[in-house]
């Protein structure tokens, strides 16, 4: 059965002004993958994924999006893109004067005419399937990094978005939460057909979560590698691959 590309790259260069982090980089996200950006510290990893929600421009190369060219195409598919997609930033970015519930109701305020009511169930809804249920009122300084995070996600997925996107989502967590955050993802990802797009450089998530992937170099700057990460530790392309999905045994 042929894939449905619902992300692709073409000839793609990232970075900042005259600073080149990544040039002509070529790739496609197949829906319903659990799509991992990796490499080392510096690669332009979290850059990449900047360009591909929109908040940055690419510094030459296109974004194409469920068929829509991100950066040619009217304004109203591009919010029309964005409204089906998701982000979880690395800290999970919620506002601190607002509860759980209100910090998710908002997409739902601004692109939605739902009533409050409706609003607050739904909030709800996203909270119990994140694993919170019951825990709309408390405020973020009340709750864990681990719970941040799936309250973060729960936002991220209160328009019922087609694309999530997460940013070093393991960042700050101990390994126990990391690992209930991996199932987590693996769980909208089945059951809801959610595509994940994920930022990391933690090999336990790669190997757990990860059923394509590329692999970003800072030195070449440039993709190394494309596949499924278990894949490529059994068939590495390149010693940098190689050591780096071995933690630098492999050398």
């Amino acid at each position: 059965m042929t894939k449905q590309v619902i992300i692709e790259a073409k000839d793609l260069s990232v970075g900042y002004g005259d600073y080149v982090l990544l040039h002509d980089a070529n790739y496609q996200v197949n829906k319903g993958d659990v799509f991992i950006i990796m490499g080392g510290s510096g690669c332009g990893k979290s850059s990449m994924l900047r360009v591909l929600t929109g908040l940055i421009e690419p510094l030459k190369g296109t974004v194409v999006i469920n068929g829509i060219d991100m950066g040619n195409a009217p304004a109203e598919d591009v919010q029309r893109i964005r409204e089906k997609s998701g982000i979880l930033y690395q800290s999970g970015a919620l506002f601190s004067s607002m509860t759980l519930a209100e910090n998710i109701m908002l997409p739902l305020q601004q692109y939605t005419n739902y009533s409050v009511a409706t609003m607050r169930e739904l909030a709800e809804l996203k909270l119990a399937l994140v694993g919170l249920k019951g825990f709309g009122d408390f405020y973020p300084s009340e709750i864990s990094g681990g719970m941040k995070k799936r309250a973060g996600l729960a936002r991220a997925l209160a328009l019922d978005p087609d694309i999530v996107y997460f940013d070093e989502p393991s960042a700050g967590l101990d390994p126990i939460s990391s690992h209930n955050l991996d199932d987590l993802i693996i769980e909208i990802n089945r059951s809801l057909g959610t595509t994940i797009v994920v930022v990391t450089h933690e090999l336990a998530s790669i190997f757990a979560i990860g059923n394509n992937s590329i692999f970003l170099d800072a030195n070449t700057k440039t993709i190394l590698a494309h596949g499924n990460p278990r894949e490529l530790l059994k068939n590495p392309p390149n010693q940098e691959v190689y050591e780096f999905l071995t933690r630098g045994e492999g050398k």
